[in-house]
């Protein structure tokens, strides 16, 4: 699976008054998202400190950061539709060879054309009925704030239109397009035949058709809303427009406005030169012992992911700091990128994982307690890849290594304790109630601003610019699957789904017990095939009520799952994150294979521990 971003090869695309005219709406799209990025982290902040400071809260600043949030989350999907960046499954376009890309790149642009291009329509009509609506703090039409989505829609149906006319010259864009409009033609025609069938049509929409678009690339954003779409309007008397109203709840939690604000404090830690400190201090004091450097990389994900919720910021922090100096020392580049996978699994529940804040918010369980909870989980589990590391270095050859003296090694804990306190800056802020688990991550911002301009001296304000834009792109990518996740999982609810679903969890024999094993097993494979996110929006309102009358602690039903598609997500072939860390290394994803088995024994085995001890997850609370 991959989330990065086609090349635009300028050779290939679209010349004349066509490209003038969607390069300048990418320009004014990117323009539109930084401004409302940075509007959206300083009225975060205002919040703050307006509330901690002066004991006035502000009473209007969440209704203005929903507003600004939706425009934000939709214009940044629009710009992850320019760049061809939306999160999709590679792994069968890769293995049908070069000769056949054409044809899945011309596959995955066309459903989303598709799926823009219906939806428009019903977008318009939701914030047409919004314009009655009065919101309640700013007593303005609400109409300002649901305008974004057929905006947003609209922007991503012109830009799939440009992807797709940058194919034209492969004669496969043709095959690709011919199929989907002669799928949709079929499905439309047999609609009146589809009603009848009554609950089989979730197997055809939901497991037929949303399996097939995931295997052909199509992105799952995509895969997830076109089979909502079509169940809805092929099958049932519910108007499409409901979706769009799914979708808009699905992406407007408040909970959800730490994604971009995390995402952009983890490239703004690369920027300032924090994270490479804490690697350098790390790397003095354990670079000694065998394995020393292997065991730095788990230390420092360990703590980089306590600062930037982002697991490809992490790994792009972390990798360039140490790989250099582990392959002088005689690690091969395979055994490398299998640990960096591995790590990135370990860390999914340290806080402020962006997948404990998705869990947070469409699990209906407290942030705070899930920033408290997920700090020994993965700790269990970073012992386990210790434990790993010692013994695949134990014959390691350290004669030419030279100890740190341990003056250095202070002058560069010093060098480091800013960026070190970070990770429990933000922890103390949301445990005291200083910050909710939404507004920390501004204090973070302007925590490394300041300790970028005035301590680390390194803060180039040209690179702001096109980091904001890039994290509006990422975050819009991750946002509209949950969108789309959310539409699926309410469609799925109310098609009595999720009570038989209960009814089955319930007649298992076993009790809890099993319920934790199938859930295990169930969120590797989510997590390989559906990419993190995704499987935790899709399944977690239908799952967790079951967990709670089976008295599983939400806390600890919360690590189990995240545990578990972590492991999924970061284990080739499928998990996405393997890719990205191979991608971040720069090492061919076949050399990690091997090596990386024994890290996933020890991830599955920590992983056990931790299901079969909830006090690990609960303990502190």
């Amino acid at each position: 699976m991959s989330s990065h971003s086609m090349s635009l090869d300028p050779s290939a695309r679209m010349g004349g008054p066509w490209r003038w005219f969607e390069d300048g709406l990418y320009k004014l799209t990117g323009l539109c998202a930084a401004l409302l990025l940075t509007s959206v982290i300083l009225l975060l902040f205002i919040g703050v400190i307006s509330r901690y400071v002066f004991h006035a809260p502000l009473t209007w600043s969440d209704e203005l950061s929903s507003i600004l949030f939706l425009w934000l989350s939709m214009t940044g999907a629009a710009l992850a539709t320019y760049r061809v960046a939306h999160m999709r499954m590679t792994a069968v376009a890769t293995h049908m060879g070069e000769q056949w890309q054409g044809f899945f790149s011309a596959l995955s642009i066309g459903a989303m054309l598709l799926f823009f291009s219906l939806i428009v329509y019903p977008a318009y009509l939701f914030a047409e009925e919004e314009l009655y609506v009065t919101t309640s703090a700013l007593q303005i039409s609400n109409v300002w704030r649901a305008a974004a989505l057929p905006v947003g829609f609209a922007l991503m149906a012109v830009f799939s239109l440009g992807r797709l006319l940058d194919l034209r010259k492969d004669s496969k864009t043709y095959l690709a397009v011919g199929l989907l409009l002669l799928v949709s033609g079929l499905l439309w025609l047999i609609g009146p035949q589809l009603k009848p069938l009554g609950n089989y049509n979730l197997l055809i929409f939901f497991v037929l058709i949303v399996g097939v678009c995931v295997f052909a690339s199509v992105p799952i954003a995509m895969a997830f809303a076109l089979a909502t779409f079509g169940y809805l309007a092929l099958t049932t008397r519910m108007p499409v427009m409901t979706l769009v109203g799914r979708i808009d709840e699905g992406m407007s939690h408040l909970m959800l406005l730490a994604i971009p604000a995390f995402v952009f404090l983890g490239v703004l830690l690369e920027m300032t030169g924090m994270a490479r400190a804490m690697v350098q201090f790390l790397a003095s004091l354990l670079g000694h012992v065998r394995g020393g450097l292997s065991y730095v990389l788990v230390g420092a994900m360990y703590l980089v992911s306590g600062i930037s919720g982002s697991k490809a910021a992490d790994m792009a922090a972390i990798a360039p700091a140490l790989f250099p100096e582990m392959i002088k020392r005689g690690s091969k580049k395979g055994d490398l990128v299998a640990l960096l996978s591995a790590t990135g699994a370990q860390t999914e529940t340290i806080p402020p994982s962006i997948v404990l804040i998705t869990v947070g918010s469409v699990a209906s369980v407290s942030i705070s307690a899930l920033f408290i909870g997920g700090l020994l989980p993965a700790l269990v589990l970073g012992l386990g890849l210790c434990a790993v590391i010692a013994y695949r270095y134990r014959n390691e050859d350290l004669s030419a290594v030279v100890r740190t003296p341990w003056r250095t090694v202070g002058k560069y804990f010093m060098i480091a304790l800013p960026a070190l306190a970070l990770p429990f800056v933000i922890r103390a802020a949301v445990v005291e109630g200083v910050a909710t688990a939404t507004e920390v991550s501004t204090i973070g911002i302007f925590y490394a601003i300041f300790a970028g301009l005035v301590i680390y001296r390194q803060f180039d304000w040209r690179k702001i610019y096109p980091m904001l834009i890039d994290t509006a792109a990422l975050s819009g990518a991750i946002l509209i699957i949950i969108g789309a996740a959310s539409g699926m999982a309410w469609a799925l609810t109310q098609s009595g789904f999720s009570r038989e679903l209960a009814q089955f969890m319930h007649s298992l024999p076993g009790g809890a017990n099993t319920f934790l094993i199938v859930s295990i097993i169930a969120f590797i494979i989510l997590g390989s095939l559906l990419e993190g996110i995704p499987a935790i929006v899709l399944f977690g309102p239908l799952l967790f009520p079951i967990a709670r009358s089976m008295g599983i602690h939400d806390v600890h039903y919360a690590m189990v799952v995240i545990l578990s598609m972590g492991l999924g997500l970061f284990a080739p072939p499928f998990g996405v994150g393997y890719y990205t860390a191979c991608a971040i290394a720069r090492v061919d994803p076949d050399e990690g294979m091997r090596p990386i088995w024994g890290y996933m024994l020890a991830l599955l085995i920590g992983l056990i521990i931790v299901a079969a001890v909830p006090w690990i997850s609960i303990g502190f609370l």
